[in-house]
């Protein structure tokens, strides 16, 4: 048997160990019933978000010195939580005001850990802007995003590894070919980005709404980031989650679906009580 043979059986192998792996681990989420590739459990997923939550931290200038604004996200962030069926799920959340006054940005770790940035915290007027960002961080986490993009992380090293097996002796060939392997797996990935987006929008109107919050605000807070990008780079926010074009239109016409005569008078803004708290402390 020829040695460049030899190299393409045990790449053709180890590629097809990686796709068995994936494709056969799966599991049923309790919240949206969906049936989702995941190689982690929900213990693995809350361990592995504590363990990067200080480097995160430390990245955002660590947390915020205020604890009234600390107690008063946790406080939007527990009843989005515990007043929907985000409850259902088997994750702790916790909820990290960061320092950073420049970063306009929230983002969520696998296992419950949610951040928002001072600075786009700065730029809200109203508690429901608040739960439309912490509704829709929870959400991901809810939904597994995390846990399933590191099944496609490991499914792409388990690719690139075949392939640069499967290649000639010649290292520059092999890189050559691991690079175009991982941006094929990075174009998989930009898609189902786009996707958990939608699906985290669409779940975090449900959450907040549950918590009694007008769903209004989650429009607004798109409207906010837009403005924050002055016409000059995006911020952050966008940088980490997808912004299409029809972004709003698309959140205005889920709640458009979900209250077709109109937003129930009792889904308050919140916006006295936002403004009592955050207003006078930044």
């Amino acid at each position: 048997m020829s040695r460049l043979l030899f190299r393409l059986i045990i790449g053709a192998a180890f590629g097809l160990f990686g796709l068995l792996s994936y494709f056969t681990s799966t599991t049923e989420n309790p919240v949206t019933g969906e049936t989702q590739r995941v190689k982690l459990t929900p213990e693995e997923e809350i361990a592995l978000g504590r363990q990067a939550r200080d480097e995160l931290l430390a990245q955002g200038g660590g947390l915020h010195p205020d604890q009234v604004l600390q107690d008063y996200i946790d406080q939007v962030g527990a009843e989005v939580v515990q007043d929907s069926d985000a409850a259902q799920s088997p994750y702790p959340f916790e909820f990290h005001l960061m320092q950073d006054p420049e970063t306009v940005n929230a983002f969520a770790l696998p296992g419950g850990q949610i951040f928002i940035t001072t600075a786009l915290l700065d730029r809200l007027d109203a508690e429901s802007q608040l739960a439309g960002v912490l509704g829709h961080e929870v959400a991901h986490v809810v939904a597994r995003h995390g846990a399933e993009h590191l099944a496609k992380q490991q499914l792409g090293a388990f690719l690139v590894n075949a392939v640069v097996l499967g290649t000639s002796d010649n290292p520059q060939d092999s890189r050559q070919a691991a690079i175009l392997a991982q941006a094929i797996q990075q174009l998989v990935n930009l898609q189902y980005g786009r996707q958990d987006e939608l699906e985290s929008d669409r779940l975090g109107i449900d959450f907040m709404t549950d918590a009694g919050y007008n769903p209004e605000g989650l429009v607004e807070l798109m409207q906010v980031l837009k403005e924050a990008g002055g016409g000059a780079a995006p911020p952050e926010f966008f940088s980490t989650h997808p912004n299409p074009d029809n972004r709003i239109e698309r959140i205005e016409s889920i709640i458009e679906d979900q209250y077709p005569g109109g937003i129930p008078p009792q889904l308050d803004d919140g916006e006295a009580d936002f403004q009592r708290v955050v207003g006078s402390r930044l």
